[in-house]
């Protein structure tokens, strides 16, 4: 539970710092930024999920989408949710394509959204493992 605990502290500050490239004015750079930060807390975000799983659930998953539909089988997301976290897999995956301008804003459109996504994700951890982080 430590291991968990400690990763959802991680995850977290980082989603803060989504949030904080977030509320941030426009520019092509603040995009750019946003997208950088949104990679880094879906990571960890879908890996502090992963050693919930296995350790408090004892579900092994290997991939963030297997995360994803075990968390909605072990009751910590609804299924609505659940696919939302599929569609934000699918937009982390298309960041690598972000030097295509077309790709790059609709990704950075629906940011704000994908972080309300992953703070609610967090925040059933959290109640799951009771702690606040």
């Amino acid at each position: 539970m430590d291991r968990v605990t400690a990763q959802l502290a991680s995850a977290e500050k980082a989603l803060a710092t989504l949030h904080e490239a977030l509320a941030m004015p426009s520019s092509v750079v603040v995009r750019d930024a946003s997208i950088q930060r949104f990679e880094y807390t879906y990571e960890v975000a879908w890996k502090t999920l992963k050693a919930y799983l296995a350790d408090v659930e004892g579900v092994v998953a290997a991939s963030p989408n297997q995360c994803f539909r075990d968390a909605l089988r072990v009751g910590l997301v609804s299924p609505d949710d659940a696919e939302r976290l599929l569609d934000l897999s699918r937009d982390r995956n298309l960041t690598s394509h972000t030097y295509v301008e077309a790709i790059a804003e609709q990704i950075a459109r629906r940011l704000p959204a994908h972080a309300a996504l992953l703070r609610h994700l967090l925040a059933a951890l959290r109640d799951r493992v009771g702690t606040t982080v």
